[in-house]
């Protein structure tokens, strides 16, 4: 690293000598003081980092928005190392305009860089997370996503190099570390098409279970939410100790998820009294056995 800073040293000190000429020969051939000269051209060359910097910043938003696969994240990734390197130069250029030598601060720039790798291991562990969000796109803004196996479960909002920020149900905003992020389960509910809503209801041993499935059956088939494809299942799932398990499993655009899912508990119990159908309590059958 510290060769490396000696060799920009050196390349830094060659271009402020050529800048220096430069600037001296237009002052020389027109009569312009030197000074003027340089304000020009530091005018000049600040004008040109700021076009360039918007032009990129365009090109690379409307290609995120006729690209799918090129995310938001990977946009602002590539535009910011862009505009970093644009204004790097830039900077670098005007002062050396104006003939102020780095040298001696890019020759200390190797021993810096290993004190601030020490002070800023977690911001560079998320920082190098995001490129990895970035390169392999698990989410875009507007999924609805959850993250962790009990982590938290929101709307993503906005996401940049460091975090990731979290709408959830409750309206609560939740700011996540890209290095937490990347490190657990990343759940993306909103990539699909179509989602399987799992839900189970209990009847009683002495009810007619075929019955209770074609009841069940076409509630669950007239909601306008619920596909005809895959069609919904309803079949009996276990026996329990108070009565038999029956599953429904229809399939809803992610989007009708939970308005589906509290719709049919809403419906569930008057539809089943209404077909002389009903759900058992917890109960304990206990046998008295007489001896002699």
């Amino acid at each position: 690293m510290l060769a490396l800073a000696s060799t920009a040293a050196a390349g830094q000190s060659k271009e402020v000598a050529d800048i220096e000429t430069l600037v001296s020969s237009i002052s020389t051939g027109t009569n312009i003081p030197e000074f003027v000269i340089s304000i020009i051209i530091s005018a000049v060359i600040f004008v040109a980092a700021k076009i360039i910097s918007y032009i990129v910043r365009r090109f690379f938003k409307k290609l995120s928005a006729r690209n799918p696969k090129f995310s938001v994240l990977m946009a602002s990734l590539v535009w910011r190392i862009c505009s970093v390197l644009v204004w790097m130069i830039a900077i670098l250029s005007i002062l050396a305009v104006w003939g102020i030598d780095l040298t001696p601060l890019i020759a200390g720039l190797g021993v810096t860089g290993v004190v601030l790798g020490f002070a800023l291991q977690e911001s560079i562990g998320s920082l190098f997370s995001g490129f990895m969000i970035a390169l392999n796109n698990p989410f875009r803004v507007g999924d609805w996503v959850e993250i962790g196996q009990d982590g938290v479960a929101g709307t993503v909002v906005a996401m940049d190099l460091m975090c990731v920020t979290l709408s959830t149900g409750d309206n609560k905003k939740y700011t996540v570390n890209n290095k937490y992020v990347w490190s657990n389960t990343i759940l993306n509910y909103s990539y699909i098409e179509k989602r399987r809503i799992d839900m189970s209801i209990d009847i009683s041993y002495d009810m007619d279970t075929e019955k209770a499935k074609e009841v069940l059956y076409g509630l669950i088939s007239s909601y306008p939410a619920v596909l005809k494809d895959p069609a919904p299942v309803v079949e009996v799932g276990s026996y329990g100790a108070s009565g038999i398990t029956i599953i429904v499993r229809p399939w809803v655009k992610p989007a009708d998820y939970w308005k589906t899912y509290w719709q049919f508990n809403a419906d569930v119990l008057k539809t089943l009294r209404a077909n002389g159908l009903d759900m058992p309590f917890n109960q304990l059958d206990v046998h008295i056995v007489q001896e002699g």
